[in-house]
């Protein structure tokens, strides 16, 4: 059955599902929700917001590899700064880069 959920699924935490349900629950009634879980109508509209992006952001067709993908969810999440977000990605192409120009050399190197 979990092989059959969309990839962006994986993303969301206990925390995320939680969410969601409760918002089904109340029929997408944000006032509904913030009553519940007893938050201002702002709180819970940017707790929504953060959910979107954090699932736009696992769903992107522009994600390069798993790393990339989760950088973009830890910024969505709000828990990765965006300056060290591209400090990381930046790092993280010239090390994917790098290897991938050893890997050619040495792939040249042993074939000869």
């Amino acid at each position: 059955m979990e092989e059959d959920r969309p990839a962006w699924s994986n993303a969301l935490d206990a925390e995320d599902w939680h969410f969601m349900k409760r918002f089904l629950l109340t029929s997408g009634s944000l006032k509904a929700l913030a009553e519940e879980y007893g938050i201002s109508y702002p709180t819970v509209r940017s707790r929504l917001d953060r959910l979107i992006a954090k699932v736009e952001a696992a769903d992107a067709p522009g994600a390069r590899d798993a790393f990339h993908r989760q950088v973009r969810i830890l910024v969505a999440d709000g828990r990765l700064d965006r300056g060290l977000a591209r400090k990381l990605l930046s790092t993280h192409r010239q090390v994917m880069k790098e290897q991938g120009t050893a890997a050619t050399e040495g792939a040249t190197s042993h074939e000869a």
